[in-house]
């Protein structure tokens, strides 16, 4: 990502953060529209998941200027996943539904400029989750 990017992707998280506990609901709602048999992955209450969801994001967000210290917690999450039993078509949804959801979340300040930043952003992520995975 460029330097350009991780502040576009920093700046407007703020207003995501600003809907709370919604922004995952919001998510997690896409995300099973987009497949529902990915709901079965998801023992427990999904609210909880929504709010885990969102504490990750934001660690992740935050943690953008510096990779390498966020790669570890990255690693263990993408380890953790398959053990969920995510598969690598699964990222391609999520990827979706995130866009979806940040592109309901903030309206029309979501310009093709922020959307291919936050796309590059979750590419780096996943990609570091799925090599560990």
């Amino acid at each position: 990502m460029t330097p350009r990017q991780i502040e576009l992707v920093q700046t407007s998280y703020a207003g995501v953060e600003g809907l709370g506990d919604k922004a995952g609901q919001l998510f997690y709602a896409q995300l099973f529209a987009l497949d529902a048999t990915l709901r079965t992955l998801f023992k427990g209450d999904i609210d909880d998941q929504a709010r885990k969801l969102m504490q990750m994001i934001t660690v992740a967000v935050r943690g953008l200027r510096d990779i390498d210290k966020l790669k570890p917690a990255l690693v263990a999450l993408g380890a953790r996943h398959r053990g969920y039993g995510v598969l690598a078509a699964h990222y391609d949804t999520v990827a979706a539904a995130l866009l979806a959801t940040l592109a309901a979340g903030l309206g029309d300040a979501f310009t093709p400029e922020l959307r291919q930043a936050w796309t590059d952003c979750y590419v780096l992520l996943a990609t570091t989750m799925q090599e560990a995975a």
